[in-house]
C-alpha cells in the first residue's frame, strides 16, 4: 500500500493507494469517530462490493443507501434519497457517510455530508479511474442543473481517501478510457514527463496491468494532491485542473448528463483547448498533436459531436463556473506540462477554434 497526502491543516487527509483495501477495516475506522456509518453507493457497484465492505466495518452500525446509476440521476431527486435513508435510520451528527462508487456517488455522498446536520464527515472509496485519480480527491462536491453541469455544491473535505485498484478490473473499458482522460491531463497541465511515461505505457493501463496503474495513479493523485494545498478553493492555481472542462461540460449540457461520459467529454473539450493554444501561437502544432494522438490510443473521442454549433458552445459556455464579471475565462497551455487560465484571447481566436474541423484532424493523426 502505497500512502499521500493532502496538506490542508487541520483538514488534511490521507489517500491510501492498493489491492484489496476495501477488505482493510482498520483503515477506516481510525477515520470513523462515531458508531454510525452509512455507506451511499448505487445499483451497479452495490452486488459488487457493498457486502464486502459492511464486512469489513464490522462492529458499527450501518445503513446503505443505493442510488440508481449514471450522470442522469445526479440531481436534486436523487440527493434527496440520502436524506430520506439518513432519517429514517436516525443517523446523527456523528455518523460518517462512505461514498463507495464513482465520481457521480463521490459528489453527491459529500455534498449530502456537508449538508446533513450542517456537516457530518465523510469518507471516500472511489470506484472507477476517474474518480480515483480526480474526483475523490480535492473536496469539490455537487450536483447538475439543467443549465450547467456541477452548478450546486460546495467544497468538503473527506475525512480519507481509500484506493482499491482491484475494483478497475470490474470496469467496463468505455469507463477505464474515460478515467485515461483525466490521467492524461496532468501530464498535459503540470508535468511534461509524465506524459512522456504515458505514451510508454497507455497500453498497458488499458490491459489493467497492476504497477502501471498503481504508478499512473499515484502520480496523478500526487499532482492533485499539491494543486489543492496549494489552493484548495479554486482562487488561482486549482483552476488548470479543468483543462478541457469548460467545453467538456458544454458537451455533457448539451447532449443530456450521461450521453457522453465525463472523461469522453473532457477528451474532445481537451483536443479544443490544445487547437485554440496553438491557434494563440503558444504550442505548435506538433504539441497538438502528440496530445491528440495520445488520447486517440486511450480509446477516447477527439472530435466534438457533429450536431453541436459554435452557438451551442457558446451558449453553455456562458455559465461556466469560470466565468466572472461576464468574461469568459479558458485553461489553455503556454507549453506541454504548463496551464494557465486566462481570458486573454481575441473572439476570433474562439471563433475559430469552435468552427475547427476537429473530424478531419483526427483521420489525418489517426
Amino acid at each position: 500500500m502505497h500512502t499521500l497526502h493532502v496538506d490542508l491543516g487541520e483538514r488534511s487527509y490521507p489517500i491510501y493507494i492498493g489491492e484489496q483495501l476495501i477488505d482493510r477495516g482498520e483503515l477506516l475506522s481510525r477515520h470513523i469517530r462515531g458508531k454510525q456509518v452509512a455507506i451511499i453507493t448505487n445499483d451497479t457497484v452495490a452486488p459488487l462490493y457493498l457486502e464486502r465492505l459492511k464486512r469489513s466495518l464490522n462492529g458499527f452500525a450501518i445503513a446503505s443507501v443505493v442510488l440508481p446509476d449514471g450522470e442522469a440521476h445526479k440531481n436534486w431527486q436523487t440527493l434527496q434519497l440520502i436524506f430520506d435513508g439518513l432519517l429514517q435510520a436516525r443517523h446523527d451528527r456523528k455518523t460518517t457517510l462512505i461514498a463507495l462508487g464513482g465520481g457521480v456517488i463521490g459528489d453527491m455522498a459529500g455534498f449530502a455530508a456537508a449538508c446533513y446536520q450542517r456537516g457530518v464527515e465523510f469518507i471516500q472509496i472511489p470506484t472507477t479511474l476517474l474518480s480515483q485519480v480526480d474526483s475523490s480527491v480535492g473536496g469539490k462536491t455537487g450536483i447538475n442543473h439543467p443549465l450547467g453541469k456541477n452548478m450546486v455544491g460546495a467544497f468538503y473535505q473527506p475525512q480519507a481517501v481509500l484506493i482499491d485498484t482491484a475494483t478497475l478490473k470490474t470496469l467496463p473499458p468505455r469507463e477505464l478510457s474515460a478515467g485515461l482522460a483525466e490521467v492524461i491531463k496532468y501530464g498535459l497541465i503540470c508535468d511534461e514527463p509524465f506524459l512522456g511515461w504515458l505514451e510508454d505505457h497507455v497500453e498497458e493501463l488499458r490491459e489493467l496491468d497492476s504497477a502501471a496503474l498503481k504508478e499512473a495513479i499515484g502520480r496523478s493523485c500526487a499532482a492533485k494532491a499539491r494543486v489543492v494545498g496549494a489552493d484548495e478553493r479554486e482562487t488561482g492555481v486549482r483552476a488548470t485542473l479543468n483543462l478541457g472542462h469548460t467545453f467538456g461540460h458544454a458537451i455533457e449540457t448539451h447532449q443530456g448528463y450521461g450521453a457522453w461520459l465525463h472523461g469522453e467529454a473532457v477528451s474532445a473539450g481537451t483536443v479544443m483547448a490544445l487547437e485554440m493554444s496553438q491557434r494563440l501561437g503558444w504550442i505548435t502544432a506538433a504539441d497538438r498533436d502528440r496530445a491528440i494522438r495520445l488520447l486517440q490510443r486511450a480509446g477516447l473521442p477527439v472530435v466534438p459531436p457533429s450536431d453541436m454549433s459554435a452557438d451551442d458552445f457558446m451558449h453553455h459556455m456562458a455559465v461556466d463556473k469560470k466565468v466572472l464579471d461576464g468574461q469568459l475565462r479558458l485553461v489553455l497551455l503556454r507549453r506541454l506540462g504548463e496551464a494557465v487560465v486566462t481570458s486573454d484571447f481575441s473572439s476570433d481566436a474562439l471563433e475559430s477554434t469552435l468552427r475547427a474541423d476537429y473530424g478531419a484532424m483526427a483521420q489525418q493523426l489517426a
